[in-house]
């Protein structure tokens, strides 16, 4: 796999940053989670691949263990807010002056400055603020998708992309770097286009091409209540899409005439809803008429396309996910299908291989700055109050 011995330190956190570190442990890193100690189990659903060990940080001598782990790691990746980390003396001045070649990614809402820095948000924060947001939604009012776009898209998976273009300029520098990527500058790069296409986007909201506005690039309900996707844009494609409806084009208003649009949409409804799902794939699949069944996750996995292509993976716990994409043609992922570790439960295995002796070990366990809870104990569900840290 690409990053194949690559040692990655994540401090646990919510949704952005744990996709961060599971991407790069799918594509061969070995990620070591810290996680709080006196929490109540992992809620991230994302550390698929990683091992965990519990840590107090809040403790000088936790803060002195993670210092060593990242004199030998790569990567350290950080998803609290502006400060905390100086606090805890754990800042990049102080790990990249022990570890030169130290990536340090710093995973934020609104980014290392500006006066948002030190605030709390989410996701429809990052996208209001970035200008997105106002690009979703009715004509009425915007609404939030869910939070995949500003916390996996331009977060998790731009902060992704970060370390790989800094692992790639350490191999000609010798030199690590600090990565400043946060959830509003991420969204909004990801919606250059938007911002470079204004034209298409001059009518309110749900009444521009792409956004739901033209009667075919829109979504459709069918007789048995399932819905349609349809994306026929240019004139052959929507041809085929009207031959798939029984309607013909020299009967109807011309493709982009926009007046007409609302009542080409009303009669779209009238056709789609008289077939079921399954008879409209019967038609469409097949054809380049772009109209596809929305499919639910269980659908998904199930679908011919995606099962023909490997396209979804199950745990030994049965769990359906995502393979990791894109696809390499020598150095593929290999995500593991093991369980998702137990919060502390390979604290003194991850110890030892980065040089603590047993006695040290053991010193650290008993003075709580580590817990090591092994499977099947009372303590596998331990979580880290990830919510102290953004205080």
């Amino acid at each position: 796999m690409p990053l194949r011995g690559i040692q990655v330190v994540e401090l646990a956190g919510l949704a952005p940053g744990p996709f961060c570190g599971m991407v790069l442990a799918d594509f061969g890193a070995q990620v070591v989670r810290v996680d709080r100690p006196g929490g109540s189990g992992d809620v991230s659903h994302l550390s698929r691949g990683k091992r965990s060990l519990v840590l107090d940080l809040k403790q000088p001598r936790g803060a002195a263990v993670l210092r060593r782990l990242c004199a030998r790691a790569d990567v350290v990746l950080e998803p609290f807010r502006r400060g905390v980390m100086e606090k805890l003396q754990l800042g990049p001045e102080i790990l990249q002056r022990e570890n030169p070649k130290l990536i340090y990614a710093r995973l934020s809402g609104f980014g290392q400055s500006g006066r948002f820095s030190r605030l709390a948000g989410h996701d429809i924060n990052y996208l209001a603020l970035s200008g997105v947001l106002s690009k979703i939604g009715s004509s009425e009012n915007p609404y939030a998708p869910p939070n995949l776009v500003a916390d996996f898209g331009g977060g998790g998976l731009m902060c992704a992309l970060g370390i790989m273009m800094a692992l790639f300029e350490r191999t000609r520098s010798g030199k690590g770097q600090v990565i400043d990527a946060n959830m509003v500058e991420g969204v909004a790069y990801l919606s250059s286009f938007l911002w470079k296409s204004q034209k298409l986007w001059s009518e309110p909201r749900g009444q521009n091409l792409l956004d739901g506005g033209a009667p075919f690039y829109t979504v459709y309900k069918t007789a048995d209540g399932e819905f349609m996707a349809v994306g026929a844009l240019e004139p052959q494609f929507y041809e085929l899409l009207l031959k798939g409806l029984g309607l013909k084009s020299d009967e109807l208003p011309h493709q982009m005439s926009t007046e007409h649009w609302p009542e080409m949409k009303k009669l779209f409804v009238d056709v789609f809803a008289k077939k079921t799902k399954a008879e409209w794939c019967h038609i469409f699949d097949g054809t380049d008429a772009c109209v596809t069944p929305v499919l639910t996750f269980e659908e998904a996995a199930h679908h011919d396309h995606n099962q023909e292509r490997g396209s979804f993976i199950t745990d030994e716990e049965q769990g359906v996910s995502p393979r990791p994409a894109p696809l390499l043609s020598d150095t593929p992922a290999i995500p593991s299908l093991k369980r998702d570790p137990l919060v502390g439960e390979h604290s003194e295995e991850i110890l030892k291989e980065f040089g603590f002796s047993q006695e040290e070990i053991d010193q650290l366990n008993a003075d709580k700055i580590i817990e090591s809870n092994k499977a099947g104990s009372k303590f596998g569900i331990l979580y880290p109050n990830t919510a102290a840290f953004r205080k």
